[in-house]
């Protein structure tokens, strides 16, 4: 499927669906417990090392995700529905607010890391490239397949990993600000907008396996 590279609603959805996949608000508590006993320096490193690194992971999952499928003999549309499963997963694990649970036992696994290797594990990956990022980028790619349309989603990436850096830099003033509840409504609103994509994602690769059973 091939879009003009300024049909803008298409990245929109991209960035709107990585948000939610991700996060970054409901991510911030998370950052701040992870980084506590850092300086301003390390931090703002830590912070610069993640976010680029994981841009880099989805931006190859972007330009190379499906190739690795295809030479695994998976199918776009059976790995469009495996990610939709996933993503719905992760969308009940927000609403239930088991979301932040779960981050928060990887991070103390990893919580006697150096910063360098929290930057990137678990910071980059899982956390924000994590399985759902990585299955829904290569979706897309899959949907939009010219090099000019990877080309804006790459752009798209890069600036939801800004978005991503700009929140984990203001972070102890959002939680100041927004507080638990705020995040905890914040996480719950994001899970449905997943949840929605998620079937999304099912639909139309269902549709594909099965023509006309949706019809």
């Amino acid at each position: 499927m091939n879009i003009s590279i300024f049909d803008l609603s298409i990245y929109i959805k991209f960035f709107i669906g990585l948000c939610a996949l991700v996060n970054p608000i409901g991510m911030i508590p998370i950052f701040t417990t992870m980084t506590h006993g850092q300086s301003t320096l390390e931090r703002k490193k830590t912070n610069l090392i993640a976010n680029f690194s994981a841009s880099l992971i989805l931006i190859m999952s972007l330009f190379f995700g499906s190739n690795i499928l295809s030479a695994f003999g998976i199918s776009i549309s059976s790995f469009r529905i495996a990610g939709g499963v996933l993503i719905i997963s992760i969308a009940f694990s927000m609403i239930s607010g088991e979301f932040i649970n779960k981050i928060k036992k990887v991070k103390e696994k990893k919580e006697n890391q150096t910063s360098d290797n929290i930057s990137v594990v678990p910071l980059a990956m899982p956390l924000i490239a994590g399985p759902g990022a990585i299955s829904s980028t290569i979706v897309w790619s899959t949907y939009y397949s010219t090099w000019m349309n990877l080309l804006g989603c790459s752009l798209v990436i890069l600036l939801f990993s800004f978005i991503c850096w700009l929140c984990f830099q203001v972070a102890p003033c959002v939680v100041n600000i927004l507080g638990k509840t705020g995040i905890n409504i914040v996480t719950r609103m994001m899970g449905l907008l997943l949840m929605s994509l998620g079937i999304e994602f099912i639909t139309i690769g269902i549709s594909t396996v099965f023509p006309g059973l949706l019809n």
